[in-house]
């Protein structure tokens, strides 16, 4: 009898340690997406330069390319390395929230770079149960506390232009150069003002308050689209019926942009980088 229940007692003990260990909850049906390949630490000594932004920035999907997919080939990759951690369908606050800038801040070095290019889904709602990114619009200091609809945890949300100078101030203590990129337009939508427009006037006040670096793809990409009909951008630029995601054309565009921006820039060493291609 007692050599039953000893062995009783070794099959509970085999039992508990075989239970299956709790799993993260999932994130939002955006993050399905392949993620971007993310070293988990650096090496060799060459400057970095990181890319932050949305799924204008980074995207794999089928037919769909982010301007940050491509534009390493306007880079010379025997002094500097390109880190894409754009990720698909984050705004200023959840590219935080979701511990993707504290990926960043941890592999970062004093003497790299960053360039910041979120606003698209800062448009969303502040709270639901989908995805719960949106940020409240301005560049002032107001903030709203809630219980967040997806996460059900408590947060302080902050306004657009508050989490801009959380990342420059971020970026700064860890000795980087912090570079703004407003947002790149959606198809122009005629009589209709886009979404993106405020918040790449923001991004540009932001930048002016703090004294970082612009580059302002929002302006620059229309300006290459002056005189061309909404379709003629749609069929050259954008991926089928999409209005916000690029086709591969439409991501060197953006990127060229994007390049001819960091070119215009005063006093920032990230220029001499670029390949010089004409």
């Amino acid at each position: 009898m007692r050599s039953i229940t000893v062995c009783l007692a070794l099959l509970a003990i085999v039992v508990s340690g075989c239970k299956t260990p709790s799993r993260p909850a999932p994130e939002p049906a955006e993050a399905n997406q392949v993620a971007p390949k993310l070293p988990p630490m650096r090496d060799g000594s060459l400057p970095r330069l990181f890319l932050v932004g949305d799924s204008t920035v980074y995207n794999v999907s089928p037919g769909l390319v982010g301007w940050g997919n491509v534009i390493v080939r306007h880079f010379d990759s025997t002094k500097i390395t390109i880190d894409n951690y754009g990720r698909p369908g984050r705004s200023t606050r959840t590219f935080i929230s979701q511990r993707w800038w504290p990926q960043v801040l941890a592999v970062s070095r004093p003497g790299d770079f960053v360039i910041i290019q979120l606003g698209h889904n800062d448009s969303s709602p502040v709270n639901d149960t989908n995805r719960a990114r949106g940020t409240l619009p301005g560049i002032g200091n107001e903030s709203t506390n809630l219980v967040n609809g997806l996460t059900h945890n408590r947060e302080t949300v902050y306004t657009y232009g508050a989490y801009l100078r959380r990342y420059i101030a971020d970026a700064r203590a860890k000795n980087m150069t912090p570079i703004l990129c407003t947002s790149v337009s959606r198809l122009p939508q005629p009589g209709k003002e886009l979404d993106t427009t405020s918040r790449a006037a923001w991004a540009r006040e932001v930048a002016a308050e703090q004294g970082v670096p612009l580059i302002d793809l929002n302006q620059r990409a229309l300006d290459r689209w002056a005189g061309k009909s909404v379709e003629e951008i749609r069929t050259s630029y954008f991926a089928g019926k999409d209005t916000t995601h690029f086709n591969a054309a439409g991501a060197e565009l953006n990127a060229m942009c994007v390049v001819e921006g960091i070119r215009a820039l005063t006093n920032c060493p990230l220029k001499q980088f670029l390949l010089n291609k004409p």
